[in-house]
């Protein structure tokens, strides 16, 4: 009898299972999808385990983050989170993700949304919106849209009309603008009238920044239109502020820093300072200050003949000029 050994090779990459690509990952969060991912790479890998600090510092996260994350995918079903003891340690066993058994259930209940009338009627006019047919997946979604997030067929076209005016019409895309107004809690046409009109608002703001400070729209970065809606949003600048933050960069580095006009901002925020007679009067109380200073400052050096820690002498001056004179001897 022969024995036949193998020898066992790590891999060296990870194998995904396309029923998280396309069910799971689509509307779970980015830092999710990495703790998720790496993961499944240590699971692979053979690795016994890893402390949540490993996992912050290879992903740039927080520890809370790393278990926020495990804790959706264990709602979720990808994965189960099973505790080991009350310190915090937990044994991780991943699911093995299957195909819907029965994706012909999905095609009947199609068959069945497109019997009545007003279902045809948004699904009609979804394809008038996008200028073209749309693909029974698509078709399956929207309408999941219905029964998941609560969506009425009115707020389903208002969410397509939304992303047709931006641009944006490609099927990705419209269900990453759904699961986001669904995490957002926007059910009702009030609540997504609210906010593409606060959207709205924001991006022309950030457009008009954009041309004062000659930057194109495209060569914006995500650290920097960060920044710009902390200037507009959570500051709540008027424009006229944040251009005047924008001179100053200007004058004195003679270029556009995002860094150094939020340090600007960040500062004024700080101190309250919110119009532009709020920073005028500041600066004029600082000057006025600086003024008072160096008055003080050059009266204290009036008299340049005295000399700290020097005890001035007297002198006879009388008996100093008949000793010159010779006038002190007698003759």
């Amino acid at each position: 009898m022969s024995t036949f050994m193998l020898k066992n090779n790590s891999l060296n990459f990870t194998p995904v299972s396309n029923v998280f690509i396309e069910k799971y990952m689509p509307k779970a969060r980015g830092e999710f999808i990495k703790v998720y991912l790496l993961m499944l790479k240590y699971n692979n890998s053979g690795e016994m385990g890893a402390s949540s600090s490993i996992l912050a510092s290879s992903l740039n996260l927080l520890e809370s983050d790393i278990l926020n994350a495990l804790n959706y995918w264990n709602d979720e079903g990808v994965l189960k989170l099973i505790p080991i003891d009350k310190m915090g340690n937990y044994n991780i066993e991943f699911v093995n993700l299957v195909e819907d058994s029965n994706p012909k259930n999905k095609e009947v209940h199609l068959l069945e949304a497109l019997n009545k009338t007003s279902t045809k009627d948004m699904l009609n006019d979804i394809e008038r919106l996008l200028g073209r047919p749309l693909s029974p997946k698509e078709m399956t979604t929207y309408l999941g849209w219905q029964e998941d997030f609560n969506f009425s067929s009115e707020l389903i076209l208002i969410l397509l009309e939304y992303c047709v005016s931006k641009g944006k019409s490609d099927y990705r895309y419209i269900e990453k603008v759904a699961i986001a107004w669904h995490n957002m809690n926007i059910t009702t046409i009030d609540d997504a009238q609210n906010y593409i009109k606060k959207t709205e608002d924001k991006w022309v703001k950030i457009r008009h920044i954009l041309n004062y400070l000659g930057i194109k729209n495209h060569d914006l970065m995500k650290p920097q239109e960060e920044m710009l809606e902390k200037w507009i949003i959570d500051y709540a600048f008027p424009l006229e502020v944040i251009e005047k933050a924008c001179n100053i960069c200007f004058q004195r580095l003679n270029r556009s820093d995002f860094k150094y006009i939020d340090g600007i901002l960040s500062s004024w925020n700080k101190s309250n300072l919110k119009t532009l007679e709020d920073i005028e009067k500041k600066e004029a109380s600082y000057k006025s200050n600086q003024s008072n200073r160096n008055f003080t400052s050059k009266k204290q050096e009036v008299n340049p003949l005295k000399f700290n820690n020097f005890e001035a002498r007297e002198y006879d001056y009388d008996s100093l000029e008949k000793k010159l004179l010779g006038w002190d001897k007698d003759d």
